[in-house]
């Protein structure tokens, strides 16, 4: 199963943290199939970017957010937006499917 997770680089200290799809079986700084974005917790303002394309694409296949990543996508917009796209998604299905049983 692919998870949306944090991988950790940086100094001793200074750490920030990559967001990425990673096989929830490889260790948390292994391999990893994509990075998405990226999170630095230790400045001011916690700097977040997010690639909101590519951690849609990896949603809509089934990706499992951790809490953290799920709670920095929540803030960014990005897991709202998911949930409408299944809603409208959702009603398409039901909408082609009435019509075709009434067809």
């Amino acid at each position: 199963m692919v998870k949306l997770r944090l991988t950790r680089v940086g100094r001793t200290h200074d750490a920030f943290f990559r967001v990425v799809a990673a096989d929830s079986r490889r260790a948390r700084d292994g391999k990893f199939i994509e990075i998405i974005g990226r999170y630095q917790p230790t400045m001011k303002e916690n700097q977040v970017e997010v690639k909101e394309d590519r951690a849609l694409h990896w949603l809509h296949r089934g990706a499992q957010p951790t809490e953290t990543v799920r709670s920095i996508l929540r803030k960014q917009g990005i897991m709202q937006k998911f949930h409408e796209e299944k809603q409208a998604a959702k009603k398409e299905r039901k909408a082609a499917a009435a019509q075709e049983s009434a067809g």
